[in-house]
């Protein structure tokens, strides 16, 4: 078993995700239900658990009532601890007054006194709302193996994305050399997936140097990496070539979904070698009844299926009824889909009745239906 007792992981899921529309009306983006039975940042939860990382402080902050009723005392990811364990982390009034965390950075740096009490060797920033698998573990052994004062998880993505990411420029060791946001004319496609790990004595002054900085935006790429780059400190990248998805729009949201029906998808949620952690919901199994017809599909507990799904996630207790047909869509719990009804390439959020046809075989936007009405992307 691998003792990781000199890391300690800090969870950012405090954000809004507000592209995400009415997903996130009612909720932060990490608890934003997800394939099936999950919750956005059971990933990142659970990559934790697997890498046996034994502290972790989750930092929340918009709508938190459901993600901290989600978490729990953090036993569903086994942190329910006498020694360590999750903690979760809110904004809170100092001497210098009350205000939300300003910026990632920022948020760290509150919480300062947090990881003192805990004494790492190193800390690991996280963020709860990507879709991936990542054993941290082997994060860490390339940062003591380099001799890194810090290391950024990167993927190779098309370069015609690669304006829409932060961008980190190395040498042939893999050595940052300079790091561009967002740039117009990339020099590299090595994307940050927003994954850091830190030797904490350097990331401790550099969070306070930044804090005294009023022109700083108090962000991780915008002003942390610069800043460390700055001052000669050794960076390197982490390359990883597993699956990762950000979900940050509807459409994007949509597709990792139907991803997970895929038996060749690198995610492979039903791999016990890495398992992923969620609350149980204790509800009666599915059914699938005489006229029911399934085609690739997850269907979650307490299902009644009449009609014909293809191509599909159903959450908790949705209903099709009878030559009701849904076709690549992601409906989330207590849906039903009313006798007849055609749905295409829709998410359908929360305790919907859906009565009338959407969309069409030959549709190719994404459709979000929610109590807001129906939104085309």
């Amino acid at each position: 078993m691998r003792n990781n007792n000199k890391i300690a992981a800090m969870l950012l899921a405090g954000g809004q995700g507000s592209r995400l529309k009415a997903l996130t009306k009612e909720m932060a983006k990490p608890v934003v239900p997800f394939g099936g039975k999950y919750k956005i940042i059971d990933f990142a939860l659970s990559n934790a658990t697997n890498s046996e990382i034994r502290d972790i402080g989750v930092l929340t902050q918009y709508k938190p009532q459901l993600l901290n009723k989600h978490l729990g005392i953090g036993a569903a990811w086994d942190y329910d601890r006498n020694f360590g364990g999750l903690r979760i982390l809110t904004p809170y009034y100092t001497e210098e007054g009350g205000r939300w965390f300003e910026g990632t950075a920022g948020a760290i740096f509150v919480n300062i006194n947090y990881l003192d009490s805990i004494d790492p060797e190193y800390v690991l920033i996280l963020s709860g709302d990507h879709i991936y698998k990542m054993d941290y573990t082997k994060l860490l052994e390339e940062h003591t193996k380099k001799g890194a004062d810090a290391t950024i998880a990167v993927m190779e993505v098309d370069w015609d994305e690669a304006s829409r990411f932060g961008i980190m420029n190395t040498d042939d060791e893999g050595r940052i050399v300079e790091f561009e946001e967002k740039p117009e004319n990339p020099k590299s496609n090595l994307a940050s997936m927003g994954i850091y790990i830190f030797n904490w004595k350097v990331l401790r002054e550099a969070l306070i140097e930044d804090h005294k900085n009023p022109e700083s935006t108090n962000d991780f790429g915008h002003d942390i990496i610069p800043y460390l780059l700055n001052n000669n400190r050794n960076l390197f990248v982490y390359k990883f070539d597993g699956y990762w998805k950000d979900v940050g729009t509807v459409k994007s949201y949509w597709q990792a979904n139907l991803d997970l029906i895929d038996p060749e998808n690198p995610l492979n949620i039903q791999d016990d070698s890495w398992k992923i952690y969620t609350t149980a919901l204790n509800l009666p199994p599915h059914r699938i009844g005489s006229k029911g017809i399934l085609n690739d599909a997850l269907i979650n507990e307490g299902c009644i299926i009449d009609g014909e799904v293809n191509n599909s996630v159903l959450f908790s207790n949705v209903k099709v009824e009878e030559d009701a047909c849904v076709n690549n869509c992601v409906i989330l719990s207590g849906v039903t889909i009313k006798k007849g009804v055609k749905v295409y390439n829709s998410v359908i959020t929360e305790d919907m009745e859906i009565t009338k046809n959407i969309g069409d075989k030959n549709s190719t936007s994404v459709y979000l239906v929610s109590k807001d009405g129906i939104e085309e992307e």
